[in-house]
């Protein structure tokens, strides 16, 4: 068996295809074996107020398309202008790297892997706009 598989805490929620899941009094896994399920832990979700860096809107843009919130379509194109301005930032090659798989997984609608290697740049941009005020 192939596909996603969840390890969900006691109490720990998860929205997947638009429905909130939460998880009972134990530690379970939870496999998802349909392609394309859109799948959100709510614990990682990004909220609005705190979309304020390039990088966190991008992610949430590619989590308001997990969420049901945001047309794939638009979504895609919004995600990929915003992966190039960030090419244009972190110029690493490891970073462009992520980018690149990143753009990829977009391209193929994957919008769960793209938020997820996406999410990796968060802490180098924290570093970055950091070491900017310094």
């Amino acid at each position: 068996m192939s596909g996603l598989v969840l390890k969900l805490g006691p109490g720990e929620r998860v929205l997947i295809n638009g429905a909130v899941i939460e998880n009972g009094e134990r530690r379970s896994r939870l496999s998802i074996v349909s392609k394309n399920a859109n799948i959100l832990r709510l614990r990682d979700a990004i909220h609005p107020e705190e979309a304020t860096t390039p990088v966190r809107r991008v992610c949430y843009i590619a989590q308001l398309v997990l969420a049901g919130d945001a047309a794939p379509d638009e979504a895609q194109h919004q995600i990929l202008r915003g992966i190039d301005q960030l090419s244009q930032v972190f110029v690493a090659r490891e970073w462009l790297q992520v980018l690149s798989i990143a753009g990829d997984l977009v391209r193929e609608r994957n919008f769960y892997q793209a938020l997820k290697i996406l999410r990796r740049l968060i802490p180098e941009e924290d570093r970055l706009m950091s070491s900017d005020v310094a």
